[in-house]
């Protein structure tokens, strides 16, 4: 999704540090095997499970709320990991872990 490409090299941009992409699409035995959502966005191609070096997935969602993207999920605890969830949906969605 190019939408998806422009908000993660945005995010490298503005925290001038690597983006690390945790999972990206995944196909739908892959999606089932990890627990994903039944119509996720990984199996749309529609989006990322990132790290950003440096900064706090707190921050980086802060970020991109700012910046309007509608799909964000904030996973910051040893049990759910520590990494944001951006996607490109349409309708806005915020969740933590």
């Amino acid at each position: 999704d190019p939408a998806l490409v422009n908000i993660l090299q945005d995010v490298r941009n503005y925290f001038g540090a690597s983006v690390n992409i945790n999972s990206g699409y995944r196909c739908a035995i892959h999606n089932k095997a990890v627990g994903g959502a039944m119509k996720s966005k990984h199996a749309e191609g529609r989006a990322a499970d990132i790290r950003v070096t440096g900064v706090t997935p707190k921050a980086v969602a802060q970020y991109l709320e700012g910046k309007g993207v509608k799909g964000i999920g904030l996973y910051q605890t040893d049990s759910d990991g520590h990494f944001v969830h951006v996607d490109t949906r349409d309708s806005k969605s915020y969740w933590l872990g």
